[in-house]
């Protein structure tokens, strides 16, 4: 397969993480098959800001699958009944929504089946992170085992590839390389309960890691808040 034409799903949350792996692929000469979920949320606006980054990074294609994890419930990004935390949190927090990752490779896999892509690209970090499971190394592992059991792709001897590039890297490196692979950090939501205009509200665990991660990495912080 030629350089020009290797091809990759890109889960895209519209957040700084998932942004940033977009621009990676882009600029690692994949063209890219960006994929957001709109699975009950609470705050729609990074759908919007998805739409922005793909565009502003010329995915070939952006699709939005649908479905409501909100019906299983236990996490406060998709129950109302649970607030966001304003504190960080020991332990798992109670923004984990329980098998997210899980649900949205799986979802990834497929798609990557259909365009034939030869990897899927997905912004777990193990370093500047909300302590959820399913974003460890391991986890990643025995995804990538399993996809080669699970898949047509896999049996054929046709490894679908699961990327991490951001998997040991600090927020503070992770912006260098955006910045660096021509991201417009603007377009991005990272906020667990941002208004409809997508302004954050500063004080959720993501705004929190956001923030600092500019500081540290020397850049003017381009997020919109909502005070």
């Amino acid at each position: 397969m030629s350089e020009q034409a290797k091809k990759a799903v890109v889960l895209l949350s519209g957040g700084l993480d998932s942004s940033t792996v977009l621009a990676i692929a882009k600029q690692q000469g994949y063209q890219c098959y960006a994929l957001s979920f709109d699975y009950g949320q609470r705050s729609l606006a990074e759908l919007n800001a998805a739409s922005a980054v793909a565009k502003q990074l010329g995915a070939v294609e952006h699709k939005l699958v649908r479905f409501d994890m909100g019906e299983i419930g236990g996490s406060a990004l998709t129950d109302h009944s649970i607030s966001v935390p304003e504190q960080m949190e020991e332990g798992v927090p109670v923004t984990y929504v329980p098998a997210r990752n899980t649900v949205f490779l799986s979802m990834a896999l497929g798609l990557a089946e259909v365009v034939e892509a030869e990897a899927i690209f997905i912004g777990v970090n193990a370093v500047d992170y909300s302590g959820y499971p399913d974003c460890r190394p391991a986890f990643i592992e025995a995804f990538q085992a399993m996809a080669n059991l699970a898949t047509k792709a896999g049996v054929e001897g046709r490894q679908i590839r699961i990327e991490t590039p951001l998997m040991s890297l600090t927020k503070a490196q992770i912006i260098d390389h955006g910045i660096t692979a021509g991201l417009d950090y603007g377009l991005t939501v990272s906020c667990y309960q941002a208004d409809e205009q997508g302004r954050a509200c500063r004080v959720c665990d993501s705004c929190r890691l956001r923030a600092q991660g500019f500081v540290d990495a020397g850049v003017e912080d381009p997020t919109r808040y909502q005070d």
